[in-house]
């Protein structure tokens, strides 16, 4: 079951409404008694729906979830859908001018994005479901900008979330300053992040290969259970992501 529920955001344009989607697992409504771990999700209008997504094709999140019976919520936002490429700055943990096509500069608002949701999305999804509202049981995931969000969230907000799925992070942004944030995180044992990377993207920029390696290699040395994936012949796209959902998924739902 996915609900299709409509919250206000207060983004840094003024005040707007946006579209949260919510999954609930096979058995919700059967076992009234049952609680679970929820995962928090960017870019929400690409997770479920083909004629929902961006580009016209979704994760099949939902599709994935009832086929394997995961015992998972999922709350996914809506992303910034504003003309002037807001969501870069909404998603960007650093200052960001990536010029070209996609314009800039653009400040800096990973932080007021997770402070919603944390102190308002969060407490509205325990409220209103019935979920595991504990670190342990609490996990973020994205792709692209979405991706280095979810890396930002449990790195900087461990005290929140226990795990993180990133698949293509948008890690060229600023490697030197995901590395300072790597180093000055204080993860809890047990933290687990899934990251992976399609082979195809690193010809996109000459450093990608480079980034991601030291990445991963610095992720692991801060005692992080890291499950890192170089996807053969992987895309930066919807239909990419979709396929290593048997890898991302299974990866945050371990042990739980």
């Amino acid at each position: 079951m996915i609900k299709k529920l409509t919250v206000a955001y207060p983004c840094f344009s003024g005040p707007e409404t946006r579209r949260l989607y919510v999954y609930l697992p096979r058995g919700y409504n059967a076992s009234p008694q049952r609680r679970y771990p929820v995962l928090y999700m960017f870019d929400g209008q690409n997770i479920f729906f083909d004629s929902h997504a961006t580009y016209g094709k979704s994760w099949g999140m939902g599709r994935y979830l009832n086929r394997t019976k995961t015992p998972l919520i999922v709350a996914a936002l809506e992303c910034n859908t504003h003309a002037d490429n807001g969501r870069l700055s909404e998603y960007s943990p650093f200052y960001y001018n990536p010029q070209g096509e996609w314009g800039g500069p653009y400040e800096p608002r990973a932080e007021e994005t997770m402070q919603w949701y944390i102190n308002t999305l969060k407490p509205y999804m325990d409220e209103h479901f019935r979920t595991l509202p504990d670190r342990e049981h609490t996990f973020v995931s994205g792709s692209s900008m979405g991706g280095l969000m979810s890396l930002y969230a449990v790195l900087a907000h461990n005290e929140v979330f226990s795990r993180a799925a990133a698949l293509s992070p948008s890690l060229d942004v600023d490697a030197g300053g995901l590395s300072g944030l790597i180093a000055a995180a204080q993860p809890a044992p047990g933290t687990v992040i899934y990251m992976d990377y399609g082979s195809r993207e690193f010809s996109y920029e000459p450093w990608s290969a480079e980034n991601f390696q030291n990445i991963a290699s610095q992720l692991i040395h801060r005692n992080i259970l890291l499950s890192a994936r170089l996807v053969p012949g992987g895309e930066h796209n919807e239909a990419s992501w979709e396929k290593q959902l048997p890898f991302a998924v299974p990866a945050i739902m371990y042990n739980v």
